[in-house]
Parts: C-alpha cells; structure tokens; sequence
C-alpha cells in the first residue's frame, strides 16, 4: 500500500472562511468515493496552533504506485490542485506502508 500526505498552508492573508478555500476543501472532500483506486481518506483542518504547523492535511492510501498515479492524473484531483494553488502552498510524502 502507498500513502499519500499532503499538507497545505494557506498563503498570507488567507483564511479557512474564504469562499475559494471552502471551494477547495469541497472538491477534495468529494473525491472520496469518485475516485476508484483511493483505498482510504482523511482530510481535515490542523488543530494545532504552534507557527510550523501547517493548515489543512489530506492523508490517503492507494493500492500501489500506478493506483496513485491513476489519482494525481484524474481530472477530478486535477480540477482540486488548480483550486489550492490559487490560494495555498503545500507539501506531499508518499511512501509504503
């Protein structure tokens, strides 16, 4: 299994009530179940208030490498992506489990 991190820390002056990060947060929340090869999924705002935390995480699991590349390729992921990257940076880990 592969498990794909994400976390994302929303550019200066961005807010979580911001209308295009509810957009954002609403297409990656409605991935699950849309996209096939996703095997788990998790998202959420970070609780945490100490200054390296980042804002928001998405944590997923697929099958194997083809699984996640089958995700990061579809048109659905790709529509969220180009969402975030108007409003939020981030990072991402993908590793076996």
């Amino acid at each position: 299994m592969i498990r794909h991190l994400v976390l994302f820390k929303l550019n200066e002056g961005v807010e979580r009530d911001d209308p295009r990060v509810v957009k954002g947060v609403e297409a990656f929340r409605a991935l699950d179940g849309t996209i096939g090869e996703i095997r788990s999924w998790e998202l959420g705002w970070n609780l945490s208030d100490r200054p390296i935390a980042y804002d928001f995480a998405i944590n997923s699991a697929f099958d194997d490498v083809d699984a996640l590349r089958t995700y990061v390729e579809h048109p659905d992921h790709q529509a969220g992506v180009a969402l975030w990257g108007q409003f939020a940076t981030w990072i991402i880990a993908d590793y076996e489990f």
